[in-house]
């Protein structure tokens, strides 16, 4: 095995990230990157999906979103890299499921930062042309006008700049950050609750207008999924904290429990503070709708008659967002990064500036959001995509989990997660079931941009991107019947678009067989120990070079 003193040319040469990060700063950065847009409009399109209901579909969002990062806190103490999310199918089933999950993330945070930036948009139209209001398939959606355009572009620009001064910047700026939006979200449900409070509302057009079908719709498509996402930065920059095994855990799961608590809170609220006759006006829950509801908390302070909480949401409305998409678009680059050190993407990807900033990761990761646009130029056509595409490249994780458990089993494990195969069998059906629920005209467009990542590895195979490495597709084959089998459900399925062959209450025992064989399929295919052994070597090894270079720093 390799010491640190053998090191490479390259690995000598180039600067790596930084590791500057401590417990605040790790906590913060997931909550601050859960409370971003997804909590201004997540109350109320969670409402007209499942009305007073959707407080527990917040509750039920929370519970399958811990189950994941619960599989995520164990594998991030024992593997404390930055970009573990994508390394982490490597160590157990090789280059091709690992260029799966990189592609498929890649996508997800990619295209955070683009939908942060049209929330931010979204409620400035309160002050400027930003969006304009159209109807989508009988939907309200908020799309970027050519000044919205003009701005969004600003907006990548200044978020790539921030991330170039390094992790050190961000994170003086991600603290305060944070620490303005915990402040503004409780103060507006305080507010909400001290203002008005109509009981009535929770049963005078029912608890479950739109039945249990709606309670889950409402987890994928209204934003509640979406709205807890962001503890993986936990995860994305636990090679970049000075106290993993402590500090990986308390990130992970305490941004989950700290959300859900306020989320929940914050639903309720809502629901309470509407006026009765608004809700009676427009003819119940599906189609609840008010002056200005394009920034829908803020029109709700103003009819409150707190025009004061309604400025302060404006200026938040520009924050949260703000703030999360600056995470994310540190994320993204790391992602490439990481792809790049496991010989999945080009190599340049890998380079860091004397800073510490993947350069060219930033660059590319501030054109993908440009792209971006284009196809969904507003927050409502985004939601959805992001939710599945981010769940679908979560749902590897508990199957590492369970593969490494047999291959290194006597691993230090820091945070071990009790139960045996329990949760993490349940996070994988949870996470297939997340995106059968984003229904059919989302999942399509997600595969097809799966199909356009497996052109893309086809092409760095030809022209040697890989560097001659095996995609070891004996022990990823399983990745293929997995997407092929969500994509028939999801195909047959009763949810937006599907030919309703499947119908609600027969989808999930068929998600459950399905999982049930996916699991036991990978498992069985993993990587022989010896290779995985390999593999976790070389990857522990790099971090070893890493921890030499950043305490010479």
């Amino acid at each position: 095995m390799a010491t640190v003193e053998t090191r490479t040319r390259d690995e000598q040469e180039t600067p790596v990230l930084k590791r500057h990060v401590g417990v605040v700063g790790l906590l913060f950065a997931s909550v601050g990157s859960i409370i971003g847009s997804g909590w201004l409009f997540g109350a109320l399109n969670a409402s007209q999906q499942a009305g007073p209901a959707s407080i527990l579909s917040w509750v039920f969002g929370a519970i399958l979103i811990m189950l994941i990062a619960l599989c995520y806190a164990e594998l991030g103490t024992m593997f404390p890299l930055s970009g573990g999310v994508v390394r982490f199918p490597h160590m157990a089933f090789g280059n091709f499921a690992s260029f799966t999950s990189g592609w498929i993330t890649y996508v997800a945070v990619g295209t955070t930062a683009p939908i942060e930036v049209e929330a931010a948009l979204q409620y400035g139209t309160q002050y400027a042309d930003f969006t304009t209001k159209h109807m989508i398939a009988g939907e309200p959606v908020y799309t970027l006008t050519p000044l919205g355009y003009t701005a969004a572009v600003v907006l990548m620009a200044i978020f790539v700049v921030i991330n170039y001064y390094g992790v050190r910047w961000f994170a003086r700026i991600n603290n305060a950050l944070v620490s303005w939006k915990l402040f503004i979200i409780l103060l507006v449900i305080v507010a909400f609750f001290v203002a008005a409070f109509h009981g009535e509302n929770f049963t005078s057009h029912g608890f479950t207008p739109s039945g249990w079908h709606g309670v889950f719709t409402a987890i994928a498509t209204s934003g509640i999924v979406f709205s807890y996402l962001g503890f993986r930065q936990g995860i994305e920059l636990a090679g970049e904290t000075d106290n993993p095994k402590r500090n990986v855990p308390l990130a992970v799961i305490g941004s989950v429990l700290i959300t859900a608590v306020i989320y929940v809170l914050l639903q309720v609220a809502f629901i309470g503070a509407l006026d009765p006759a608004t809700l009676s006006s427009s003819g119940g829950w599906a189609n609840l709708a008010f002056k200005n509801d394009f920034g829908p908390l803020a029109a709700l302070a103003t009819i409150l008659g707190m025009g004061w909480l309604a400025i302060l949401l404006y200026v938040d409305a520009i924050v949260s967002p703000g703030d999360t998409g600056l995470i994310y678009t540190t994320v993204t680059s790391r992602i490439s990064f990481a792809m790049a050190r496991n010989g999945n993407a080009p190599k340049a990807l890998a380079r860091t500036s004397e800073r510490g900033a993947p350069v060219i990761g930033l660059v590319l990761a501030f054109v993908i959001g440009l792209i971006a646009f284009l196809p969904f130029p507003s927050w409502q056509q985004l939601v959805g995509f992001i939710t599945s595409a981010t769940v679908l490249s979560f749902a590897s994780g508990p199957l590492v989990l369970a593969a490494l458990r047999k291959q290194v089993p006597d691993a230090e494990r820091p945070f071990r997660l009790p139960g045996g195969h329990v949760v993490p069998f349940l996070a994988f059906w949870g996470s297939n079931l997340i995106v059968y629920w984003s229904g059919w005209q989302t999942d399509w467009k997600l595969m097809v941009a799966v199909l356009i990542g497996f052109v893309l590895l086809a092409v760095f195979s030809a022209t040697g991107v890989l560097r001659g490495q095996s995609l070891d597709l004996k022990a990823g084959l399983w990745v293929l019947p997995w997407l092929g089998s969500l994509t028939l459900v999801s195909w047959l399925g009763d949810y937006d678009g599907g030919l309703g062959v499947i119908g609600f209450g027969t989808a999930i025992p068929v998600l459950l067989v399905v999982s049930l064989a996916i699991y036991a399929m990978a498992y069985r295919m993993r990587l022989p120990d010896d290779q995985a052994r390999a593999y976790i070597d070389a990857t522990t090894r790099e971090a070893a070079v890493e921890e030499h270079q950043l305490q010479s720093s």
